[in-house]
């Protein structure tokens, strides 16, 4: 399935076994690109730097909730600093983890809101992880959205990354300005109810992604996950919708497109 765009990737990963030919793979499905983000400084930077080395790849900046614990003002002087690249668009990945609290639950909450903060300084959008934290994550969102600090980021002001939730809880998430991203797991046998939440979302509020090298689709499991696999999850996905495939990879392309002010119409 060509026209797909990969809203989240690792590419830069240590773990990825073969960094360069997945991105050649990408190309050769015929992708339009992808988003390799940011889970800490070091991490940040060699996203920023992959990205301004391939004009198919985009980057983000951002501390991941297992890491939280590190957050200061010296990393977000150099999150900021980092942004100034125009590869940067988003800041992420940022949340809450309740599964593994690698930091301490306080500690993730006050890393999150300094980093919505300064997604809202930066006018960027955030992408979110959460993971055990559905409440909690949607409380600190809920707030931030109500009490006007998405105002300038424009619409829509993020996306929950392999979202992991159902149909009502993407409800939620669209309402506040969000878009629900879908990955692998959406493919494994027991993911009823995220199905049901890829089936009834809105088109135009929907993003595929591989998460790769973490969570291959369901064909293949215990392999290294890369971009052009994303295939596998959208056209499960095209077919839960009742909608042709290349119809799905139009609609998410564009919604990716507009969650990271991309302009995709030139390439």
């Amino acid at each position: 399935m060509s026209g797909l765009f990969d809203s989240h990737a690792h590419l830069h990963d240590r773990r990825m076994p073969d960094m360069d030919g997945a991105i050649e793979r990408m190309r050769e499905a015929g992708m339009r690109g992808c988003v390799t983000i940011g889970t800490d400084l070091e991490e940040s930077r060699k996203a920023v730097a992959l990205a301004e080395r391939h004009e198919d790849v985009w980057a983000t900046a951002g501390l991941h909730p297992h890491d939280a614990k590190d957050w200061s003002a010296e990393i977000e002087r150099e999150f900021r600093a980092l942004a100034e690249s125009e590869r940067v668009v988003a800041i992420g990945e940022i949340g809450l983890d309740f599964f593994r609290d690698l930091s301490p639950r306080d500690r993730q909450r006050e890393a999150l809101r300094a980093q919505l903060a300064l997604a809202s300084e930066l006018a960027l959008p955030v992408v979110i992880h959460s993971r055990d934290a559905h409440e909690p994550c949607f409380e600190e969102l809920a707030a931030w959205v109500g009490g006007g600090g998405a105002e300038g980021i424009g619409d829509p002001v993020g996306v929950l990354h392999c979202f992991s939730g159902d149909a009502e809880l993407a409800r939620r998430y669209v309402e506040l300005g969000f878009m629900i991203s879908f990955a692998g797991p959406v493919t494994y046998p027991k993911s009823e109810a995220l199905r049901g939440a890829a089936a009834e979302a809105p088109f135009e509020r929907i993003v595929v992604e591989t998460d790769c090298p973490y969570l291959p689709p369901q064909t293949r499991r215990g392999e290294k996950n890369e971009p052009c696999w994303v295939a596998e999850t959208a056209g499960l996905i095209a077919e839960l919708r009742g909608v042709a495939p290349e119809r799905l990879a139009e609609q998410t392309t564009a919604n990716a497109a507009r969650l990271f002010r991309i302009d995709l119409a030139t390439r």
